[in-house]
């Protein structure tokens, strides 16, 4: 009895031991990816010349990481031309124009073409019109030029439930407009000039780099959006299709035919690399665990309940 329970033992010390190993040669296989992603995605990418393609989705907002990624593919001696393809409804203002300033550096040193897939509104063209020539499919939607604030009116509500709010101001404008009361007139005419003196930088900006008379913008600039075939005939875009007429006008301002298209993707670290979802189904599975999850929220579409600051954005 006692050498079979020495022998039961044994096997389960063999047993962690054969856990530990396999946990560990999961972690080294993921290290050694991550070694080989790094290697690609930094030395592996600079060393030929090839075009740089940047994906810019989804609502935007202020980026650092893509700015940080711009600014690598502005200073790549490797990036020949730079491809933008933009599929958004737009977003904050703010994150729009900070991303609209990082292409316009890029563009002072290398061609830069956007290419509008599925929408390219608000925020969206204000990117798009950042670079020096935009094609869009004919069915695209483009444009929704335009700035809002929108703000929810509770008030029926709070009087439905017989709730009051109860507030002490240093002035009558401090944190208006607020949905706990009805908006005044002064109210609304101080977020009035705030819009308008955002727009008036938007159609300005638009004006500037698709070299249109003002009035002629602001006729476009009234919150419409327009098929690609339309924003082609308001020359709100200069040609219709997708990549392959991009890579045409990048080879008419010089750059080489036969560079090959090369997305620059979010960089990850070596940590998230290893933990990203496909490794970290590896190594659960490895130790017997439960596979994690996606991201429930952005599933749902859910990512973005809310936006600060003044909005840019299109949604029907």
């Amino acid at each position: 009895m006692a050498q079979r329970a020495d022998d039961l033992i044994d096997r389960r010390r063999l047993r962690r031991k054969l856990t530990f190993w396999r946990a560990l040669t999961v972690v080294l296989v993921a290290l050694a990816i991550a070694g080989i992603a790094s290697w690609f995605r930094d030395d592996g990418l600079s060393a030929v010349s090839h075009i740089a393609k940047v994906k810019i989705e989804g609502t935007i907002t202020q980026d650092d990481k893509l700015l940080e990624r711009l600014e690598r593919i502005r200073k790549s001696s490797r990036v020949a031309g730079v491809i933008v393809q933009i599929n958004s409804p737009g977003g904050t203002t703010t994150g729009g124009e900070s991303i609209y300033e990082a292409i316009r550096k890029i563009a002072a040193e290398k061609p830069v073409v956007a290419e509008v897939s599925t929408l390219a509104a608000s925020a969206g063209y204000m990117i798009a019109s950042a670079t020096d020539h935009i094609v869009a499919r004919q069915s695209s939607i483009v444009g929704s030029i335009g700035v809002l604030i929108q703000y929810p009116d509770v008030t029926g509500l709070m009087d439905k439930m017989g709730i009051k709010l109860e507030e002490v101001k240093s002035s009558p404008l401090k944190a208006a407009p607020s949905p706990f009361k009805p908006t005044t007139e002064e109210e609304r005419a101080m977020v009035r000039r705030l819009i308008m003196d955002s727009y008036d930088w938007f159609v300005g900006l638009v004006a500037e780099r698709r070299s249109l008379p003002r009035d002629q913008v602001l006729t476009l600039a009234d919150g419409s959006i327009f098929t690609g075939r339309q924003a082609l005939q308001n020359k709100l875009v200069d040609s219709l299709g997708g990549e392959d007429e991009a890579v045409a006008w990048l080879e008419s301002q010089g750059v080489g035919p036969d560079l090959r298209v090369i997305e620059w993707k979010p960089s990850e670290g070596a940590t998230g690399l290893i933990w990203s979802q496909a490794l970290a189904r590896t190594v659960a599975r490895a130790l017997g665990l439960p596979e994690p999850s996606g991201d429930v929220l952005k599933e749902l579409g859910m990512e973005r309940l809310f936006l600060d600051g003044l909005v840019s954005r299109w949604h029907p």
